[in-house]
């Protein structure tokens, strides 16, 4: 195929995945197939099958385009922290943000994930892709470890492991309506890094001079 009409397929097929993500993300992965995708959208069955194979390579396509975005997500807050403190709050801020506003795409992103461990098909992207967001929240330890002046107290996988865990958590409770869910993960990220990275100690204000 000419490289035009290669490059119009593949914006094609982004589109297509980009809006597809709500369904797909309502649906999951046991319930989803391309003719429910196309009933529950604007798109019909043909047009799904003849820019996708299959229900694996749509999932896939919207989700590596949702984690990509993803991955940016806190960069601002990293680059723009100046203190130990702005980055905590900044990082706590946008976690919450994103478990409140997008907790159905990440409730996808971990179908997929549990999926991988069954379905041969999953499993190169999803390795990837989780590779894109352990080297995410290494990005951000890395930043504490410069604002506290301590080092990474474990290595990218394991401090990796620990967020997302915690995140997981959290969406989970906070799909099953518990309210407090999103604070409570915020306080559990704290302490969380507050082990891996002491706080600078604050300087004390300089002591008045005695009027004699």
């Amino acid at each position: 195929m000419p490289k035009t009409r290669v490059d119009k397929f593949s914006e094609r097929r982004a589109e297509l995945g980009e809006a597809a993500l709500t369904t797909l993300a309502a649906l999951g992965y046991a319930r989803t197939s391309l003719r429910e995708i196309a009933q529950n959208s604007e798109f019909s069955h043909g047009v799904l099958h003849y820019y996708f194979s299959d229900k694996v390579d749509l999932i896939i396509c919207s989700v590596k385009q949702y984690k990509a975005r993803c991955v940016t997500r806190y960069d601002h807050a990293v680059e723009s922290a100046t203190t130990y403190d702005e980055l905590m709050e900044g990082f706590l801020q946008s976690l919450g943000d994103t478990l409140c506003d997008e907790g159905h795409v990440h409730r996808l992103w971990y179908d997929l994930r549990s999926q991988a461990l069954f379905e041969e098909a999953f499993r190169a992207d999803v390795v990837q892709i989780d590779k894109s967001l352990e080297d995410m929240i290494w990005r951000i330890m890395s930043r504490f470890a410069e604002l506290s002046g301590e080092t990474p107290g474990m290595p990218p996988s394991a401090t990796y492991a620990l967020f997302d865990g915690l995140f997981q958590q959290a969406l989970l409770k906070h799909l099953s309506g518990d309210a407090k869910a999103i604070d409570n993960m915020q306080a559990d990220v704290r302490q969380a890094i507050s082990r891996l990275f002491a706080a600078p100690a604050k300087a004390a204000a300089p002591a008045r001079k005695r009027r004699a």
